[in-house]
């Protein structure tokens, strides 16, 4: 029995665990981590770091020649600025509108005696799997009268069909007892929807709240094809323009500004990296935010019962 026990003790140790494999398991962790943050941490020096040196592009532990004039001439570019703002302004409607809209959607089909329920359905399935394709689109845009107006970038984004079959899936999971135990207290369809689905479902909100912030604060795309107007482009947009076309921001450069660089190919250099330390700290604030629900999300339809 004693060897038993011991053998049945020792199997434990294994099934658990060993200092040799959380060892390991750390420095993979740590590895990931590192091939993750240096690359972040290597723009910032170099955005730091002289211009003549970040032409070069041979930073690779801390600034050398220490240099914020990147940064100096960012905060007086009035271009800049109102392409960050642009960016900011299309956040919060990008955000919250197709959310809104979804729950709107996915709350009627929620409930199994909803008359046309399944013809929803195959209304909703259909355009993920076959779309217009772009040229249909750009012509119901100008056809709309969105095109070269800010309305763009976000009334096209209020519908998402992803996102009604992500929150009808989170609705499906509520137990129907909750429902019916609010409607016998008394509680409307709006009650129930307010008190009972919206609180049981606030991590796939914050799911799709945080794919919302990432995917529009990254777009540019979008109007970069319908908003040739470059007072309502967003950030990435002036970012793009500023990496592939260097020559642009020089002749935005007022001349003031230009006697204060003594090279304009070193300095536009710097300016890229600095413009991309500058342009992803919001995301960085509010990513980890966010992160917790990630795994509730992810997990979404994973178990039933």
């Amino acid at each position: 029995m004693t060897a038993i026990t011991r053998q049945s003790k020792h199997k434990n140790r294994i099934r658990e665990g060993s200092k040799a494999v959380d060892v390991v398991m750390y420095l993979i962790a740590a590895f990931v981590i590192l091939i993750t943050v240096y690359p972040m941490y290597y723009v910032l020096i170099i955005s730091l770091s002289a211009p003549e040196v970040a032409i070069t592009m041979k930073v690779y532990t801390h600034p050398i020649g220490f240099n914020i004039n990147a940064y100096k001439v960012l905060l007086k570019n009035a271009d800049y600025w109102r392409s960050y703002l642009n960016t900011l302004l299309y956040l919060a409607p990008n955000t919250i509108l197709p959310i809104v809209l979804a729950t709107m959607v996915a709350y009627p089909m929620s409930y199994n005696h909803l008359i046309g329920r399944k013809i929803l359905t195959y209304f909703l399935i259909i355009p993920m799997y076959i779309g217009g394709g772009l040229i249909p689109t750009f012509l119901l845009i100008r056809r709309l009268g969105l095109y070269n107006t800010p309305w763009v970038m976000v009334c096209p984004l209020g519908v998402s069909i992803s996102s009604i079959i992500l929150i009808h899936s989170a609705f499906r999971r509520v137990p129907n007892e909750l429902r019916e135990a609010a409607t016998i207290d008394g509680a409307n369809i709006y009650q129930v929807l307010i008190h009972v689905y919206l609180p049981a479902s606030v991590a796939i909100f914050a799911v799709m709240a945080i794919r919302a912030l990432v995917g529009t604060w990254n777009d540019w795309y979008k109007a970069y094809i319908y908003l040739p107007k470059r007072d309502w482009q967003p950030l990435q947009l002036y970012l793009r323009r500023l990496l592939t076309l260097e020559s642009t921001f020089t002749e935005e450069l007022s001349e003031q500004e230009a006697k204060e660089l003594e090279d304009y190919k070193l300095a536009i250099a710097q300016l890229k990296y600095a413009m991309i330390i500058i342009s992803t700290l919001p995301i960085l604030c509010v990513y980890p935010y966010f992160q917790r629900f990630f795994i509730k999300g992810v997990m979404l339809g994973s178990l039933k019962g």
